[in-house]
Formats: C-alpha cells, sequence, structure tokens
C-alpha cells in the first residue's frame, strides 16, 4: 500500500469555536466547513494548510471516542489520515501483514469519505485513519 497523500490530521478539542480563535486568528487559516457525524459523537470543522486538511474534532457526547480521549489524554493530535484508493482492498492488505483494525469494512466518515480506523497498538501508539473519496 502506498498512500496517495496526507489527507488530513485530526485534532481533539474541547471547543471547536473557541479553537478557531487560534486556527484563524492566529495561523490565518479559513474554516470552510463545519459538519456533524452523529454516529461518531463528533463535530467537525476542517482548514486547509497546502494540500493537507486539519480537521478539529469535538464530541458531542461524553462517552463518545473524542470526549473520551479528551478525558484521558487532553486536547491534542489524536489521528493522522492517509488518502488511498480502495479502501476495502487496503484494509485487507494491511490485516495480512498483522495489523489490528478497529474497523474491518469501511464506514462513512465526515465529508462524504469512505473511513477505516487501524488500530494504534500496531501502528507505533499513532491511530491511524484509511480515506477514500466516493466513486463519481
Amino acid at each position: 500500500m502506498i498512500p496517495e497523500k496526507i489527507e488530513h490530521i485530526g485534532i481533539a478539542v474541547k471547543n471547536i469555536e473557541e479553537s478557531l480563535k487560534y486556527y484563524e486568528g492566529v495561523l490565518g487559516l479559513k474554516c470552510y466547513k463545519i459538519e456533524e457525524v452523529p454516529d461518531q459523537k463528533v463535530k467537525t470543522a476542517f482548514m486547509m494548510v497546502g494540500e493537507t486538511k486539519l480537521e478539529l474534532l469535538e464530541s458531542t457526547s461524553d462517552d463518545g471516542p473524542i470526549g473520551k480521549f479528551i478525558e484521558k489524554k487532553g486536547e491534542g493530535i489524536h489521528h493522522i489520515a492517509f488518502a488511498v484508493t480502495d479502501l476495502a482492498e487496503r484494509l485487507r492488505e494491511v490485516e495480512e501483514k498483522g495489523i489490528q483494525l478497529i474497523d474491518k469494512v469501511p464506514r462513512k466518515g465526515a465529508e462524504g469519505l469512505s473511513i477505516a480506523f487501524l488500530h494504534p497498538k500496531s501502528t507505533q501508539s499513532i491511530l491511524t485513519e484509511l480515506c477514500e473519496k466516493p466513486k463519481d
């Protein structure tokens, strides 16, 4: 598997609006989309940095994955996402190489992407997301 690019870097935050004061007000980035993903109990905000996106992740529930992450580790980098083609095949490929999957099949993520996560226990302690654009 060779990823096409870094699709985005996910950053867990307590409050997107407060965090945007830094990303927009200090770094000069522009949030182009805020979206809620109810099944993941998260609200997301996206900004471009060159060809890579930053994704701010705010939990919509204390028992959601981002809420639990912030409670345990605090705000900060949550995951790195790579753009791939044929996501289902990439999952089979990495599982054959001994990588533990969080998602055995792709699921719907923000911005209409198909996504799947690889467990940090088998990815050098970095939560890794694989993303695929929907086919036109």
